[in-house]
């Protein structure tokens, strides 16, 4: 017996065993008989053609192989999602209810204790103390009959729709006005249509709170028609929807504190500029999105963008950005606090991962956290006057100079380095004897050979090292910590001089290169804590 075609199966997803694909013709194919279904595959892989057949164009496929033609009763169109949920629960009818022994009831794998009570009702009792529903992978093509979803599952709200046969966004507004108070929902790698005219506003979202749209197909036109009907929504995640352009949101998406733009490729950097006056926008994740510079022209260097205000984790992770210019724009954000970029060109300029670190962490004032790991306030401080020092030069070339009334430096270099002034205000100009530290250490004069000791620690062994003399205080420090697993900022240092029998010299400055103090070889650091 043939089996039946649903009315409107032109448009409907189908699956057929692991394979899913959207029905693009219904009828017969010439010199065959009885009803076809002409297919297009999301995997082109499982097609055949580009819709045709003999000669004769049947329907048309994005791949050129991407199509194929089965039979209605190899073609799965989904059930209901009241049926999809008692399946998947255990909780259907037909299947899997089965008395115990005794006062309890089985459900599925879950042994129920009841008293007194009919499966049917006890089965309804089960239903309404669903309050997290994942029907993932369940063929839910149709919300069903209509009142049926509020009558079963009333406490519903969170639902997982993922990859299932849902064909238009209409479906999921008939099952999500049939739930009260939903907040999540999950309808990724469903590939439906959505609405492409203003439509009336419904209240099937009232209450939603976090909206997954990945892999639906769904364009950002199409996302700001449906966000008036999402009047709180906090969290919208629209991954791999082969979004290129944006526009700017007017009155819709103003509660959005997390936005996921990831496996987009957008057109270039400047779409972000059409999002950026979104009011309460906490976290933006950009990773893969074929973006190759950031900028926020509305301000010059050392001042806060209008733009993103309270946007606080960004993630710009597997990017093209190959220009240090984009890294100095992220200072510009007022309220950034975490970044994630890795896999970025530009991060290839700089072959030392713990200098690359150092550079990011300098450039960025806020930042709190990179790339995951959070920043302590010694790493930045480390981080700060080293930047400081690793451009001294060229901020001398370029004519900076250690007399305010001098210090004339070319707007080439603070268009590249546009924190130095406020680093050089911070810890002071970087010192002639600091700069000489970055040439290399050719002549053996200029390292010291000094005994470090511990006078208030006997167990530790007095260690003898070579240090250049250009090395900082700070320096000798991270040194130590190595070398004792004592944090720098608890260590206290001192010298004694080995022709100065008895005086000890404080080491009291963290900027200071050990020259600065007259050290020399044979003399001993004093290391206190």
């Amino acid at each position: 017996m043939a089996a039946e075609v649903p009315p409107d199966a032109l448009g409907r997803r189908v699956s057929c065993g692991t394979d899913y694909g959207t029905v693009r013709y219904v009828g017969s194919v010439s010199r065959t008989a009885g009803i076809w279904l002409g297919v297009e595959w999301d995997d082109p892989q499982r097609g055949k053609h580009d819709g045709s057949y003999e000669g004769t164009q049947y329907f048309r496929c994005r791949h050129p192989k991407g199509g194929s033609f089965i039979r209605p009763n190899k073609a799965n169109f989904g059930v209901d999602f009241l049926t999809a949920v008692k399946d998947r629960y255990g909780l259907n009818d037909k299947q899997d209810v089965q008395y115990g022994t005794g006062d309890t009831v089985v459900f599925g794998t879950k042994t129920v204790e009841f008293v007194g009570m009919d499966s049917v009702a006890e089965q309804q009792r089960q239903l309404n103390k669903l309050v997290d529903i994942s029907v993932r992978e369940c063929a839910v093509s149709h919300a069903g009959q209509e009142e049926e979803i509020s009558r079963t599952c009333a406490n519903m709200r969170h639902i997982n729709l993922s990859k299932n046969l849902i064909s238009s966004w209409e479906t999921v507004i008939a099952i999500a006005s049939q739930v009260q108070n939903l907040e999540t929902l999950n309808v990724s790698e469903n590939k439906m249509r959505f609405p492409s005219t203003s439509t009336s506003t419904s209240s099937a979202f009232s209450n939603l709170k976090i909206l997954a749209l990945n892999q639906t197909e769904i364009t950002w036109a199409e996302v700001l028609l449906c966000a008036q009907g999402w009047p709180v929504l906090e969290e919208l995640y629209l991954s791999s929807n082969n979004i290129t352009v944006l526009e700017r949101p007017d009155n819709v998406l103003q509660t959005l504190k997390l936005l996921d733009l990831s496996d987009n490729q957008l057109l270039d950097g400047n779409q972000l500029h059409l999002i950026a006056q979104l009011p309460r926008l906490e976290q933006l994740i950009l990773r893969n999105t074929g973006i190759s510079s950031i900028h926020f022209p509305d301000v010059g260097f050392g001042c806060k963008t209008k733009m993103f205000p309270s946007l606080k984790r960004l993630a710009i992770n597997d990017n093209k950005i190959s220009q240090w210019s984009s890294i100095n724009e992220l200072d510009k954000l007022p309220s950034l606090r975490a970044l994630q970029c890795n896999n970025n060109p530009f991060m290839e300029t700089e072959k030392n991962p713990e200098t690359l670190i150092q550079l990011i962490i300098a450039k960025i004032s806020q930042l709190e956290v990179l790339n995951n790991c959070e920043i302590l306030p010694a790493e930045r401080r480390g981080a700060e006057l080293d930047y400081r020092k690793i451009f001294g030069k060229d901020w001398l070339e370029a004519g900076g100079h250690w007399n305010p009334e001098k210090n004339k430096p070319s707007e080439e270099f603070l268009a590249a380095h546009p924190r130095y002034p406020t680093l050089c205000l911070k810890y002071g100009a970087p010192e002639e004897g600091e700069l000489k530290g970055r040439q290399p250490l050719t002549l053996k004069n200029q390292l010291l050979t000094l005994t470090i000791k511990c006078p208030e620690k006997p167990e530790q062994k007095p260690v003898e090292k070579k240090l250049p003399e250009s090395m900082t205080i700070q320096k000798v420090k991270g040194l130590l910590y190595r070398l004792l697993k004592i944090p720098g900022s608890e260590l206290k240092l001192s010298y004694e001089s080995s022709k100065l029998e008895g005086k000890e010299v404080e080491l009291d400055n963290d900027l200071k290169p050990l020259q600065f103090y007259s050290i020399e070889s044979g003399d001993c650091v004093l290391v206190r804590w």
